[in-house]
């Protein structure tokens, strides 16, 4: 028995922020979103062509997929996919708590089925793979994939799906151009000899790589980014300036540019979205194709950035 393959998007839809709870200081983000802004974005994004969402429980405790379930509710759901995640470390105590963390998203979701289901980190990848076999089985997951593993945990994964009939269709680890663990531990040839889509999160490091923050206009006080990327944004500024420049010659943004350089590595970026001209600028960056020079030289000045933007729930890879 085995899934049809999973086929992945150039872009997927990050709800990440939309867990915040628009409380200042009591969120990742410091967002401030209302359903109006949510849907207009869901609206846009439907128009444009981009359609797979992907969410998570931990992303503000249940809080990212209520929201958006609610918006999403207004569209047919043959029209979207749904992508969220078990997380082990937030597992209960019951005899079944992945199923039991499953049905509590599809609740939030409305919906009886999701496309994509994660496990988020890894935790015990010999205890909690095999839970994914029944969901598969059952038809309430349609594909499944990692996050936040490394390439011995991925294999590892791999075949034990693999002995019921089964695989990983994708891996979603951090991957930008100032965090390219993924690749350098061989990760991203990993994928592509074996034909597994590469979800890459944090492509803009939560606005840092977005062109719009700088010494002079930090990231929102109070937000847990603001604490992670404010005293960094110094030594970013030459990459910044260059993902500029390289935008302005395609009529473009700097954000675009970092988009388009990570879907030149061969990978879907993940980009949160919680203005609706931040769709204006995943069409954008669909349009570029940077040259193999300016690939070099963004990456050369990523390096020459020697910052570490590892997250605190990341292990190494």
């Amino acid at each position: 028995m085995t899934s049809d393959k999973f086929k992945a998007p150039t872009i997927a839809l990050g709800t990440w922020a939309w867990g915040d709870s628009g409380e200042t200081g009591n969120g990742y983000f410091g967002s401030s979103l209302t359903q109006a802004g949510l849907e207009e974005i869901a609206d846009k994004a439907h128009a444009a062509g981009f359609s797979l969402w992907d969410t998570a429980v931990v992303y503000g405790m249940g809080r990212s997929e209520k929201v958006l379930g609610e918006v999403l509710r207004r569209f047919t759901r043959s029209d979207y996919q749904l992508s969220t995640k078990f997380t082990p470390q937030a597992a209960g105590t019951g005899d079944e708590p992945v199923v039991a963390m499953l049905e509590e998203s599809l609740a939030r979701l409305g919906s009886d089925y999701v496309d994509l289901y994660w496990i988020h980190n890894p935790a015990d990848v010999a205890k909690w793979t095999p839970h994914l076999i029944p969901l598969l089985k059952s038809g309430k997951v349609k594909h499944v994939g990692v996050s936040n593993h490394n390439l011995s945990e991925i294999k590892l994964a791999n075949q034990l799906l693999g002995e019921s009939g089964f695989r990983i269709d994708a891996i979603q680890n951090h991957y930008s151009l100032l965090y390219r663990s993924s690749e350098d531990a061989g990760i991203l040839d990993y994928c592509s000899d074996h034909g597994i889509p590469f979800f890459a999160y944090m492509v803009l490091e939560q606005g840092a790589l977005s062109g719009r923050y700088s010494p002079e206009n930090p990231l929102p006080d109070g937000s847990n980014r603001a604490q992670t990327y404010n005293e960094i944004l110094p030594q970013l500024k030459a990459l910044t300036d260059r993902l500029a420049s390289v935008g302005r010659k395609r009529r473009a943004e700097a954000a675009d540019v970092a988009m388009a350089w990570a879907m030149a590595k061969g990978t879907t970026p993940i980009i949160g979205v919680t203005k609706p001209h931040h769709v204006d600028g995943l069409v954008r960056a669909s349009g570029i194709t940077l040259t193999t020079e300016e690939i070099s030289a963004l990456e050369a000045l990523a390096n020459a950035a020697h910052v570490n933007t590892r997250g605190w729930w990341e292990h190494a890879m």
